[in-house]
């Protein structure tokens, strides 16, 4: 991305305190030169992708309404090259072979470790 550039991100939960905790845990160099938009649910995540073509999604599966699933195959549907990372307290291995099987880019277990979750968003953006 050229310097100029500003990157988007689109944070997604139900919870307010998980978004701010998961927009807390980007690397402050990346934020300072970063748009970033937060979505409650799968319905107004699909409305703000639309809208502002994200660099990178964050999603959590377990939401009211639209889950992450419908989400992420709505976006996938947008843009088959989306980048998106699933969120989610469900441990289960059919869990995390599905939401790849539906072309998540990665998924991280609630509560999310910050160095996995920086791993995990500098491997795929930079």
């Amino acid at each position: 991305m050229g310097s100029s550039q500003k990157m988007i991100f689109l944070v997604v939960d139900d919870s307010n305190i998980s978004r701010k905790w998961l927009i807390e845990m980007i690397p402050k160099k990346i934020v300072e030169n970063a748009h970033i938009f937060e979505a409650c649910d799968g319905e107004e995540a699909i409305t703000l992708y639309k809208e502002h073509q994200p660099d990178l999604v964050f999603l959590d599966i377990t939401m009211p309404g639209m889950d992450g699933f419908e989400a992420l195959k709505c976006i996938r549907e947008l843009n088959p090259n989306a980048l998106v990372i699933m969120i989610s307290a469900d441990r289960q291995k059919s869990t995390k072979e599905k939401v790849l099987s539906l072309g998540a880019s990665a998924i991280l277990s609630k509560p999310v470790d910050a160095e996995e979750f920086r791993t995990t968003l500098l491997k795929l953006v930079f």
